[in-house]
């Protein structure tokens, strides 16, 4: 691997793009494999997967993630598809953790594989978790991502507060008609367990088997959430996302929203993404990508992939242009950008 702080990538060089925004964090999909096959991600029938030499090794992601701190970035979100289906992904998280500039680094995870692993998880010096569950009822679960799996998710939630994972933060894409009567559950379960409960809006991404129809917005879920009681605003720490947080009066956790079409947070996003295949993109709801895999394996140096970095924020766009309506898509999969 190159030197990463060479000439023309040192400290200081910041990801700043034309919007005046600091983009310091980096969402790494380490695979487009998935053990579950949710309404909104997967569409019917068979779906091609990435021919596993397409798929950034180990190693070359983490020449980008070095180049990456060179030019800024500072936290990084390991997703998938799901990334504990990849052979090797404990040792890779060690690794990324053992970097001393890197502030944060997190996994996402739907929690299947959770229970089995956590302790290997915690032990490679992640702190921080995300668990995708849209439904806290085993047979609606079942219905939403293909699996009954739902036992094995709530187990490896169960073990990652025992093992002290904080702060374990739980996603929940809002769905009407589907799993909308489940808000104010997951509303409640912030009450007297520790969790962040992060609302999500549905966006259109790739070919599903949900559309705009099926969308609920964040003023509506908050609303719903308010009559449980008091929604107090909590303020963002430094490496925070999107999402706007409030706990309950005299909770032990919080409810958070993340409103990516009702209430753009474009303005301050900070946001890169590596996807499986080693492309490069500035925004989640967009195609617009660059890619960066051929140029790793022809024997580009470590500037020249920087200059990518830059190319890609000066080409981010103000704000993303997907409606409420759904007259505007994402093609590309989600499983393979990582959500």
């Amino acid at each position: 691997m190159g030197n990463p702080f060479e000439k023309g990538i040192g400290i200081g060089c910041e990801l700043v793009d034309r919007e005046n925004r600091h983009l310091n964090y980096l969402r790494i999909s380490i695979t487009d494999r998935c053990n579950l096959r949710c309404l909104y991600c997967v569409p019917e029938g068979r779906i091609p997967k990435l021919p596993h030499g397409d798929i950034l090794s180990y190693e070359e992601i983490l020449r980008l993630v070095h180049i990456g701190i060179g030019l800024g970035i500072r936290k990084v979100r390991v997703t998938g598809g799901e990334p504990l289906v990849r052979k090797g992904v404990i040792d890779f998280l060690a690794q990324l953790t053992r970097i001393r500039e890197l502030e944060d680094v997190s996994l996402t995870t739907n929690g299947v594989l959770l229970a089995p692993n956590a302790q290997r998880i915690f032990d490679a010096g992640i702190r921080r978790i995300n668990i995708s569950l849209d439904s806290l009822d085993a047979v609606k679960y079942a219905q939403i991502t293909g699996y009954d799996q739902f036992k094995q998710v709530w187990t490896g939630i169960e073990r990652a507060l025992e093992i002290g994972f904080m702060p374990i933060k739980i996603n929940v894409v809002a769905m009407r008609g589907i799993n909308d009567d489940e808000i104010l559950d997951f509303g409640r379960l912030s009450l007297n367990h520790p969790f962040h409960i992060r609302f999500i809006e549905y966006m259109p991404i790739g070919n599903s088997r949900t559309s705009s129809r099926d969308q609920i917005l964040t003023p509506e879920i908050q609303a719903r959430i308010a009559t449980i009681g008091e929604l107090i605003p909590v303020s963002n720490g430094h490496n925070d996302g999107p999402a706007r947080r409030f706990c309950l009066k005299g909770a032990q956790g919080e409810v958070g929203f993340i409103s990516a079409l009702s209430q753009h947070f474009c303005s301050h996003c900070n946001r890169l993404r590596l996807t499986a295949d080693g492309k490069l993109r500035a925004c989640l709801l967009s195609d617009h990508h660059a890619p960066l895999r051929e140029l790793l394996r022809s024997g580009g140096s470590d500037g020249q992939l920087a200059e990518i970095f830059r190319i890609v924020v000066q080409q981010k766009a103000a704000k993303h242009r997907l409606c409420p309506d759904g007259m505007t898509t994402v093609k590309d999969q989600m499983q393979g950008i990582g959500g």
